[in-house]
């Protein structure tokens, strides 16, 4: 092989594996995406709870089958 074939051979794996990584970025936007909203659902859930009068649960107290 010559110079020029392994330099396409190396630029060819190189571009497969910036398709690659550029895939697994994009399905982790994805994921932080639906994460993020699952966050702010919870939130709002939470400050509708508080706004409502329930109590949050005290830090230091044992659970009943203590």
């Amino acid at each position: 092989m010559d110079r020029i074939d392994v330099l396409e051979e190396k630029v060819a794996h190189l571009i497969r594996a910036v398709e690659d990584l550029s895939d697994v970025l994009a399905r982790r936007e994805k994921e932080l995406d639906r994460l993020g909203r699952l966050v702010g659902l919870l939130a709002q859930r939470e400050a509708e709870r508080e706004a409502a009068g329930g109590e949050a649960p005290e830090a230091n107290v044992r659970p009943p089958h203590w």
